[in-house]
């Protein structure tokens, strides 16, 4: 895609890199954007070629949310239905970034705001700049969390600090973010891409299909009793232990090599 495209799309060493690109707007979320982010993701997940995948913002920001200027004019308009941009646009990149099987990991660059915030909490880690922000307002224009904020924040942080930064629209910095467990890392301003991209790198040559087991079995767990998530760890193992990067590993082990995974 072009520098023109909404979205940037950057493949190297088995790691692709999403650059949300609205640097003037900060990267708000238009139907361009999010029908692109939706789609190149969901090609993502099924491409074998794709053992990573970083998600980051160009400019200033990470995220700033729905874009504003499209949902009023939805408004203005009277559109029957001027939140079905959820079920059409961010539900499914909700769906894509938890279920993708493969690591996804998050580089906050700047302000994640709205749906923007709530994309980062449905990617596997997140690596946040020194002067990032996170930020959940939807409160204060009088609406409710989505794109799946309500589900995976508590997981995050608790359900009762979960609430608190809901009802109160509290704006939490990169530090805050890392002493309550929201975020896996701070760095350096200018820092959060490449960080980021050398831990996908990192993830990419490891073994792809035990990673996508581990976040089918944790979001499983996440919903479910023990005996639930059992089965699913147990369904899990059976797939791994047939694999060509479990029996790498542990050849490696008894010949005290390092292991080569390719994947599979």
């Amino acid at each position: 895609m072009g520098t023109e495209s909404p979205l940037l799309v950057d493949d190297r060493e088995g790691v692709r890199t999403l650059t949300l690109n609205r640097p003037e707007a900060f990267n708000s979320l238009t139907v361009a954007l999010k029908e692109s982010l939706r789609d190149v993701l969901a090609d993502a997940a099924g491409d074998p070629a794709v053992r990573a995948v970083v998600l980051t913002g160009a400019g200033k920001a990470f995220c700033a949310g729905q874009d504003l200027k499209e949902h009023v004019a939805a408004l203005r308009a009277d559109d029957p239905t001027p939140f079905r941009t959820v079920e059409e646009h961010y539900n499914p990149i909700v769906r894509a970034l938890t279920g993708m099987p493969k690591p996804v990991i998050a580089a906050v660059n700047g302000m994640a705001a709205g749906a923007g915030a709530s994309f980062a909490y449905a990617c596997d880690l997140r690596i946040a700049a020194r002067s990032a922000k996170f930020l959940m307002a939807f409160a204060t224009i009088g609406l409710t969390a989505d794109s799946g904020a309500s589900w995976t924040l508590p997981r995050l942080i608790g359900y009762g600090r979960a609430m608190e930064l809901m009802l109160l629209a509290k704006p939490v910095t990169a530090e805050q973010a890392l002493s309550i467990g929201m975020i896996t890392e701070v760095v350096d301003d200018g820092a959060a891409l490449a960080e980021a991209q050398e831990l996908a790198a990192r993830m990419a040559a490891g073994p792809t299909t035990g990673y996508g087991k581990i976040k089918e079995a944790l979001l499983a767990a996440a919903g479910a009793d023990l005996e639930h998530a059992l089965a699913t760890e147990g369904a899990g193992q059976n797939v791994l232990g047939t694999t060509k990067d479990h029996r790498e590993a542990v050849d490696a082990f008894v010949t005290k090599r390092t292991p080569t995974f390719t994947g599979n």
